[in-house]
């Protein structure tokens, strides 16, 4: 096996970090040879080097976001060696200022010359510098921006929500959004804890230092008979040496941490951002050449170096300007995409006047709400209507066989406080007016008793409902009322209005999307039907008047299937229309009853039925205003009686009656459905409970 497959397994099982744990393990126990004292010195450094590095040329902190974990362990790595180079600096100082090690003896010697005072002096100005300056400022800052980072998380998951909502985000996105949310505060929540690794790390340094200073003098001269000048030579010069040698990556590390955590995120690494920042404009050469100028005429100072320095700014400012006066050089992509058109028309397309890219869209569905109720949409005040919102579009899109579309809320000054409204490309479609602080209490037929508040009605359903306290939520379910928060009363009643209005949010744009996906698993009747013997316009009307008449588009494929069968015969969107209901005959009966075996229904007399297709052939397209009313009061009468016990509402009537008579009635007898012959599958046995004749009176069968 080659180093780099080595490397590779090392790193891809973790044996590393399991590797290194040990070895630090072993140096606190095992006296270390000099040769590898060497070895894991010079190690230290590079790591320590190689980490400053990475943070400099990060360009998001979030990026290193294993920083705090490199930190602790490079922290305990030289603690580690601190131990083990005290142990042989104790043992065998003895023996000279090389017992320790080459790396150490270099540092003691080289670094401060072999003069103790002068060690002592660059020992303690790097601990001053790492503990008081560095790593202090580093935690404060640390600290800070993990308690800003957690106190602003709720805005920003509450930001991201409210951008799914309203369709910027998909989900993927927002999902990869919360992660780095979450990432960052734990990533600043981790390096306040771990900045007080490094400063707990100075301050071992320093009692290290005098530890081996004190015992090396006391075992020198006491178990080795050292004179106290040969115990000084020996001991204080390995004890400088070795603290130097520590002290070096500790301020490397410390400097590490106080980079990243004065970081903020950029698509360009650290140095490039100082640079173009800070040098950004010429003027700041140009004053800074002044100053140097004039400090370098006078007399006394040190003129040929001021001068210089002067010279340099000055010529660099004079670059920097004459670069910025060259004209930019665009390829064809760059100039297109910031001028619109040719890269030679960069002048012509400056736009003068408004271009169609600033009419915004209108909102396909939109919730506008007063400033009361703004608590209901923020999640940092523990508003839960986003999220219901979201379930309820989740829901619907099940429901209704397509995907609906996002949901813009915004708040609205022009709306009284605790008023909303509900607006349908553009338009608004319905609004109500919520209580804050209150709770709904709807009546739904089966109250026994009265509860005190305010009067209303339910803004979904227009029941009789009753504005009460929460505190009497008891109560009120006891006496039979049904008790909705007022989040849940928007989300009902947004619910509802979607389900009456969901012919109107099925467009091109969408049914072309349901097609795309039926023909990955039936590719061949996708391609028969749409364009060559369907227009996409006439499949889009027969799917919008099946949502008009509450009837779910999710089976597709028998949808597809029976325009495909009928497209020969014509092409009329309202003849497919009841050619697609009996394919759906039985997902339709089984929404209306369930899986019960039996279907109680309510038939038209035969002359009735007669008469009205009689008019409908006549051209009239209508009956008359008497008989017309005498239909709905009988209906509606029907209708109520059926709900009043629990069972649906069907009207079965013949086919060639059935769309016009349930385009007559929708408005005036929504809870009524209206079935032909044909749509009834052979599975449920119809059960004739009453009749209605010429005169509109509904007998029993």
């Amino acid at each position: 096996m080659n180093p780099s497959e080595i490397f590779q397994t090392l790193t891809r099982n973790g044996l590393g970090i399991l590797l290194l744990i040990m070895a630090l393990l072993a140096m606190l126990v095992i006296p270390i040879p000099p040769i590898l004292l060497d070895l894991f010195f010079t190690f230290n450094i590079a790591l320590s080097l190689i980490i400053i590095f990475a943070v400099v040329y990060v360009k998001r902190p979030m990026d290193f976001n294993s920083f705090p974990s490199i930190l602790l362990l490079a922290t305990l790595l030289r603690l580690g060696l601190n131990v083990a180079s005290t142990r042989v600096v104790l043992m065998d100082g003895h023996n000279g200022p090389g017992a320790a090690g080459h790396v150490i003896e270099s540092f003691g010697a080289f670094v401060i010359g072999g003069d103790f005072a002068v060690g002592i002096v660059v020992f303690a100005i790097l601990v001053i510098i790492n503990f008081m300056v560095v790593t202090k400022g580093a935690g404060r800052v640390s600290e800070v921006t993990a308690r800003f980072t957690l106190d602003s998380l709720p805005g920003k998951q509450m930001a991201i929500d409210a951008d799914l909502n309203a369709g910027v985000l998909t989900q993927d996105q927002a999902r990869q959004r919360r992660e780095d949310v979450r990432t960052e505060a734990d990533f600043y929540g981790s390096m306040d804890g771990a900045s007080k690794f490094v400063r707990g790390d100075a301050i071992a340094g320093i009692l290290i230092l005098f530890i081996n200073i004190f015992g090396g003098l006391a075992i020198g001269m006491l178990q080795h008979d050292l004179s106290f000048a040969q115990a000084a030579n020996n001991y204080v010069l390995l004890a400088i040496g070795d603290g130097l040698v520590a002290q070096i990556p500790a301020l490397l590390l410390s400097i590490g941490v106080a980079v990243i955590v004065t970081r903020i995120s950029s698509s360009q690494d650290m140095s490039t951002q100082v640079v173009k920042q800070v040098l950004a404009s010429p003027r700041v050469l140009y004053l800074a050449a002044a100053v140097l100028g004039v400090m370098g005429v006078i007399p006394g100072m040190p003129n040929l170096v001021f001068l210089l320095m002067a010279a340099a700014c000055g010529g660099g400012a004079w670059l920097m300007q004459q670069k910025a006066l060259e004209p930019e050089v665009l390829d064809g992509s760059d100039a297109m995409s910031r001028t619109g058109g040719l890269p030679g028309d960069a002048k012509a397309a400056e736009p003068t006047e408004l271009q169609w890219d600033d009419v915004t869209n209108t909102d396909v569905i939109g919730l506008e709400v007063g400033y009361r109720l703004i608590p209901l949409v923020d999640r940092a005040q523990g508003g839960e209507l986003i999220g219901r919102i979201t379930g309820v579009r989740k829901k619907l899109s099940k429901e209704l066989g397509f995907l609906v579309q996002s949901v813009h809320i915004r708040d609205n000054l022009d709306l009284a406080p605790g008023a909303y409204r509900i607006t349908l490309l553009g338009d608004t479609v319905a609004q109500g007016e919520i209580v804050m602080g209150s709770e709904l209490a709807i009546n739904s037929g089966q109250v026994h008793g009265q509860i005190r508040g305010t009067a209303t009605r339910d803004p979904a359903f227009g029941m009789e409902a009753v504005w009460i306290d929460p505190l009497q939520r008891d109560q009120a379910q006891t006496l039979g009322y049904t008790v909705v928060d007022n989040g849940t009363v928007m989300a009902t009643h947004l619910s509802q209005v979607i389900k009456q209005h969901a012919h109107e949010l099925l467009g091109h744009e969408e049914v072309q999307q349901l097609l795309d996906g039926l023909a990955k698993s039936d590719s061949k009747l996708v391609e028969s039907l749409v364009p060559k013997q369907l227009p996409l316009s006439v499949v889009v009307r027969v799917l919008q008047n099946l949502l008009k008449e509450g009837v779910s588009i999710r089976s597709l494929r028998l949808i597809a299937e029976s325009l495909a069968e009928q497209a020969p015969r014509t092409k009329n969107p309202d003849e497919l229309l009841e050619g697609v209901r009996m394919a759906l005959g039985r997902m339709i009966v089984q929404e209306i009853n369930g899986l019960e075996t039996e279907l109680p229904v309510m038939a038209l007399d035969a002359d009735l039925e007669q008469l009205l297709l009689n008019s409908l052939k006549g051209g009239g397209g209508g009956i008359e205003p008497s008989l017309a009313e005498k239909l709905q009061n009988g209906l509606s009468d029907f209708t109520q009686t059926q709900e009043l016990s629990g069972r649906p509402a069907v009207l079965l009537v013949s086919p060639a009656i059935r769309s016009w008579l349930s385009r007559f009635i929708r408005r005036s007898v929504p809870g009524l459905n209206v079935l032909s012959y044909n749509e009834v599958p052979d599975s449920k046995e119809v059960r004739l409970v009453s009749t209605m004749g010429n005169n509109g009176r509904v007998g029993l069968a």
